[in-house]
């Protein structure tokens, strides 16, 4: 059961990943098209969904990352590749969290500005 739960969390927590860069290229992609004055409010409603729905993707990513951490089998690659593969996910999820904040902050300016 365990290592169903493992896979399950893994795979929410990727796709609720891409899913929240869909939302940002999707605001982007709305926030460039020229539309009629009548419809400009539908647009806004669109976007401020697409990014309220970004945000539930990255509480989900941030969710299904914190019980991966809690269901990964630890020493799969032997001591001393662990210790780099550990090193090595530390900085990654360092720079993801920089590019969610700023990914967020963007599509933030895009819809309220």
């Amino acid at each position: 059961m365990k290592k169903a739960l493992t896979i399950v969390i893994g795979f929410i927590h990727d796709f609720a990943a891409g899913c929240w860069a869909a939302t940002v290229l999707g605001v982007y992609w709305l926030s460039i098209q020229t539309v009629p004055i009548e419809i400009r409010g539908i647009m806004l409603g669109l976007k401020k969904q697409l990014f309220y729905a970004g945000i539930g993707c990255v509480i989900l990513v941030f969710a299904m990352g914190a019980g991966r951490s809690f269901t990964y089998v630890t020493d799969v690659y032997g001591p001393d590749a662990e210790r780099i593969r550990r090193k090595m996910l530390i900085m990654k999820h360092v720079l993801l969290i920089v590019i969610f904040g700023l990914g967020t902050y963007w599509q933030y300016t895009i819809v309220f500005k």
